[in-house]
C-alpha cells in the first residue's frame, strides 16, 4: 500500500495508517481532521497538489482520442477523505483489486467528459434505430457495438439523464476491463451480467437505491445491482471521482414536470459534474449543480429563454441545499459505487462511518 501511494505521488504524510492487529485490520484515513469530510476542493488545497491525467479513449475501429481527467491520485485521495467508510474484505483485501477499482473509477469520468446527447424535455428517448429497440439492443447486435455507437454517433441519441448516467457507466466498465485493463475473464463477467435479462440498461444499480420514491416495491429492495453497489450515510460535499449521486428536487409542484423529479449525475473530481447535453461547458461546479435544481420550482427550464424568473442563491442558500432532503436540501446521503469487479461481492458497502478506506481480513495464500 506504501508503494502504491507513492506512485501516486501522494506525499506520505497525507496518509494516517492505524493497525488493529486483534482485529486483522488496517484502516488508511488522510491527515485531515474529523470533522473535514468536503472532497470538492481538493483541487484547491497545495498540500494536496491535485493534478489531471490524459487519458486515451478508443473512439472507433482504427482511431482513438485523448482526454484530460481525473488522476488516479484525486480519486484515492477522496476514497481516503473522512465521511465515507469504505471496506476491502475477504479477497477483496488487496492493493491490487483497490488499483483496479480506482483506475475504473477513472475510465467512467473520462467516458462522461466530454458528451453532448439531446434532452427529450418530456418527450421520449430517441436510439439509433440501426442498433436499438426502444434503449434494447436489437437482436443479432453485439452489446459493444450498441453501446460504442451512443457515444461515437451521439446526435443520434436523446435521453434523460437516469440513462444517460447508466449508459456512461455501462460504457466505462466495458471498455475498461475489454480494452484499458485487458481482461477477458471481467469483460466476459460484465457482459453476462449486463445481459442477463436481455436488457443490459435495466439494473444496473441496486433495487434498494431508490426505496424513497412513492410506490417503490419492497421486493426491489434485495435485488443487487449488476455492476454498482451502494455506500450509504456519506457526509455532505464528500464526492469520489465516478460517484453516481443524485440530486433530489424537493419542490412539490415542479418536480411533477416529466424529466425534473431530480438529477442524476456523475462526479467528476475537481468540483465538477457531468454535463450530459454540453449545456454548460460539459461541466457543473457543486454551487452550479445546486443552483440548478434549486431554480426549477422558479420555472427555470432553459437558462436562456427562462433567465429572467431566475432567483440567486447566495452562500447561505447553497449550505442549506448542501443537506440531505430529509433535512430541507438537495443531496441524497448515498451514493452509487462500482463495485470491486477483482473480487465482486454482490452486497451492499454500508454502514458507512467517517473514515476513509479500511482493508479488513487477510488474502488467502
Amino acid at each position: 500500500m506504501a508503494e502504491y501511494v507513492k506512485s501516486l505521488a501522494i506525499p506520505e504524510a497525507l496518509v494516517v495508517v492505524t493497525e488493529r492487529p486483534a482485529e486483522g485490520v488496517l484502516v488508511y484515513t488522510l491527515a485531515t481532521p474529523p470533522h473535514d469530510t468536503s472532497t470538492l476542493d481538493f483541487s484547491a488545497r497545495p498540500s494536496m497538489n491535485i493534478s489531471t491525467e490524459e487519458v486515451t479513449l478508443s473512439v472507433g475501429p482504427d482511431s482513438t482520442s485523448q482526454v484530460r481527467t481525473v488522476s488516479r491520485q484525486e480519486i484515492l485521495l477522496a476514497l481516503l477523505q473522512h465521511g465515507r467508510l469504505t471496506t476491502l474484505r475477504g479477497s477483496a483485501c488487496s492493493v491490487e483489486a483497490l488499483s483496479d477499482h480506482v483506475a475504473l473509477r477513472q475510465n467512467i469520468v473520462a467516458w462522461a467528459e466530454n458528451l453532448r446527447w439531446g434532452w427529450p424535455n418530456g418527450g421520449a428517448a430517441e436510439w439509433n434505430e440501426k442498433y436499438w429497440n426502444h434503449g434494447t439492443p436489437k437482436p443479432g447486435v453485439p452489446l459493444r457495438e450498441a453501446i460504442d455507437d451512443a457515444f461515437s454517433n451521439q446526435s443520434a441519441y436523446t435521453m434523460g439523464c437516469y440513462t444517460a448516467t447508466k449508459l456512461a457507466i455501462v460504457k466505462g466498465v466495458l471498455d475498461y476491463y475489454d480494452r484499458v485493463r485487458a481482461s477477458p475473464a471481467l469483460a466476459r463477467l460484465v457482459q453476462t451480467r449486463l445481459l442477463s435479462n436481455h436488457d443490459p440498461l435495466s439494473d444496473v444499480e441496486p433495487g434498494a437505491v431508490w426505496s424513497f420514491e412513492p410506490g417503490f416495491n419492497p421486493k426491489d429492495a434485495a435485488r443487487p445491482g449488476k455492476l454498482l453497489a451502494v455506500a450509504r450515510e456519506v457526509s455532505p460535499k464528500n464526492f469520489v471521482p465516478g460517484d453516481w449521486v443524485y440530486f433530489l428536487n424537493t419542490d412539490p409542484v415542479s418536480r411533477q414536470k416529466s424529466g425534473y423529479e431530480g438529477s442524476n449525475a456523475i462526479y467528476l473530481g475537481r468540483d465538477r459534474f457531468d454535463d450530459y447535453y454540453g449545456e454548460n461547458n460539459h461541466a457543473y461546479t457543486y454551487a452550479e449543480k445546486l443552483d440548478e435544481v434549486f431554480q426549477w420550482r422558479n420555472g427555470v427550464f432553459n437558462r436562456i429563454r427562462d433567465a429572467p424568473k431566475r432567483k440567486p442563491l447566495n452562500a447561505q442558500d447553497l449550505e442549506h441545499f448542501s443537506a440531505s432532503p430529509k433535512a430541507g436540501g438537495f443531496v441524497e446521503t448515498w451514493r452509487v459505487v462500482p463495485e470491486f469487479f477483482e473480487a465482486p461481492t454482490r452486497r451492499d458497502l454500508g454502514p458507512v462511518s467517517v473514515h476513509g478506506a479500511r482493508f479488513t481480513g487477510r488474502r488467502a495464500p
